[in-house]
């Protein structure tokens, strides 16, 4: 999973305030819930020496999602009284968090963005109008995204429409609209739900390469709220425990390389050092994340050690102990390195983190 998405908040300036918070709409009069919400991330932002403006932009963005309803979650990042990124999240969190410090604590961010899988989702009902006694209609709404974002921050949702008799050949024209959309955004999956033969028709106006990557649904694709992606349930269904293509294409180079013992390192210090050299392609990550070592950083993206000795002999004179999710990530966006988000159970690594490395000695890529 590439991290530019982050680029905006390391493009603003130290130090940052960065607030987690459940923005859930499905609870009985949430706007309070939310009020109450903000009022205690105001205050602890403000007892770790928050500067009043920026406390005050993280306060006046909280809960500003309306438009989204239903369980999800918000992201708010600031520094010095201007927002650097604030995003809706497809789940909330466990609990509210809010922390003032030199680095962004965007891990929580970026591991929600997992496994970031690019999709066109589209489904088609039958209308029938049998108070006028018009022709049957079929409808298509279709849409793409990136899942899981995009539950919660759905692109456009295109509509189309005409008359049911003729529909074989509206398939063919909006599956060539389609195809166009899948390939611009480079879609890996096309889930199709709604009537089975109405969407079996346009499958097969699809161009044959990309009917290989069609999953028909059940579901009739209707919107479950305001603000959420189409055919959104029926996604989770088809995506849960999945990974991207280029993820796990990562996934099976680091098994491949570890077992060659060349080109792919685990545990937190090899990791550390690789981050260091700017030497990281990937960053491979367990969850549920637990990361329980401390890890010290300065000014710059790879001044980052287990130790603030370590920092110490490397001749670095300002640094501080940084949360390891904020230390690694700021490593990763700044050198280009990518995320690959594993669970557990399918990749067991040494202190929860491995990385697929750009090259082992000096000027000789992998």
């Amino acid at each position: 999973m590439e991290l530019t998405f982050l680029d905006p908040v390391y493009a603003r300036p130290a130090p940052y305030a960065c607030a987690y918070l459940d923005t859930s709409r499905d609870v009985r009069d949430p706007e309070a819930a939310i009020r109450l919400r903000r009022r205690h991330l105001r205050e602890d932002l403000a007892q770790q020496g928050a500067d009043n403006a920026t406390v005050g932009v993280v306060d006046d963005a909280a809960g500003t999602d309306r438009e989204v309803s239903g369980r999800h979650g918000q992201a708010i990042i600031a520094s010095h009284g201007h927002l650097a990124l604030v995003e809706e999240l497809p789940d909330p969190p466990a609990h509210d968090a809010a922390r003032f410090g030199v680095l962004p604590d965007v891990m929580p961010l970026a591991v929600q963005h997992a496994p970031d899988i690019p999709y066109a989702a589209a489904t088609v009902h039958r209308v029938t109008h049998p108070e006028t006694g018009a022709p049957e209609e079929l409808e298509v709404d279709f849409q793409t995204g990136r899942w899981p974002s995009s539950t919660v921050a759905p692109e456009t949702c295109h509509h189309r429409s005409g008359p049911a008799g003729e529909w074989p050949k509206g398939a063919a024209e909006i599956a060539v609209e389609l195809a166009e959309l899948v390939h611009r955004k480079g879609a890996e999956v096309i889930v199709l739900g709604g009537e089975a033969w109405a969407r079996n028709v346009l499958v097969n106006r699809l161009p044959a390469p990309l009917r290989e990557r069609v999953v028909t649904v059940a579901g009739d694709g209707h919107v479950v709220g305001e603000g959420r992606a189409l055919l959104e349930q029926e996604l989770s269904d088809v995506f849960r425990g999945r990974m991207s293509a280029r993820d796990r294409a990562r996934v099976e180079t680091f098994r491949s390389r570890r077992l060659q013992h060349a080109g792919a390192v685990e545990g937190m210090a090899a990791v550390v050092a690789a981050l260091q050299r700017a030497q990281a392609g990937a960053l491979l990550l367990n969850t549920p994340v637990d990361l329980p070592v401390r890890l010290w950083a300065g000014s710059e993206p790879t001044q980052i050690a287990l130790s603030a000795a370590d920092l110490e002999s490397f001749g670095v004179l300002s640094f501080q102990e940084e949360p390891p999710g904020a230390a690694l990530i700021r490593a990763l966006v700044r050198t280009g390195a990518e995320l690959v988000v594993v669970p557990r159970e399918e990749l067991p690594l040494e202190d929860g983190v491995g990385v697929l490395l750009r090259y082992t000695d000096p000027g000789v890529p992998l």
